[in-house]
């Protein structure tokens, strides 16, 4: 590591601390010849392979873009968007890959997304999967359904007792 200051070409590393997400180390460095302090940052990087063969790196901003479309008009907070984006990076770290295909981030949003907002979930899903009937939205409901059911948790299952708790 180059000293940022004299630019000498070694630097020694004083101390070491993982960040709060747990995803970086910061170090703090000195430089022998200056003596002067400096922060570094460092991440392990995850790469992005694109079905057009182009590799970028991963943005959790990227991720948020692509599913904020699919949250408009739905009661779903910047800060919920946020949380969705680290949870799909976290998923797709847990592969233990330098590179991910692009495929396989869009199926970890699928999961936080269903369980954030399910009409989001079936907007993002109609493209994602490229829904080419009213067939594909029944199929994708009937499974939300049988979820919920099976679950006892569901929206619907909350608005009827909503109604029935309601004078």
């Amino acid at each position: 590591m180059h000293c940022p200051f004299c630019q000498f070409a070694d630097s020694r590393v004083v101390d070491s601390r993982t960040s709060d997400d747990g995803q970086s180390i910061r170090r703090r460095r000195q430089c022998p010849r200056c003596g002067r302090r400096f922060s570094t940052s460092e991440t392990a990087s995850l790469t992005v392979l694109k079905r057009s063969g182009v590799a970028e790196p991963f943005s959790r901003d990227k991720v948020i873009a692509g599913v904020r479309k699919a949250c408009q008009g739905r009661p779903v907070t910047g800060d919920q968007l946020a949380r969705l984006a680290q949870q799909v990076e976290e998923t797709v770290r847990t592969a233990g890959r330098a590179e991910v295909d692009a495929h396989d981030v869009g199926v970890a949003v699928l999961a936080p997304l269903r369980e954030l907002d399910e009409v989001a979930y079936l907007r993002y899903a109609s493209v994602y999967q490229a829904f080419e009937s009213l067939e594909d939205f029944e199929a994708a409901i009937a499974v939300l359904r049988a979820d919920q059911g099976s679950a006892g948790h569901g929206s619907a299952d909350r608005r009827e007792s909503a109604e029935v708790q309601a004078p």
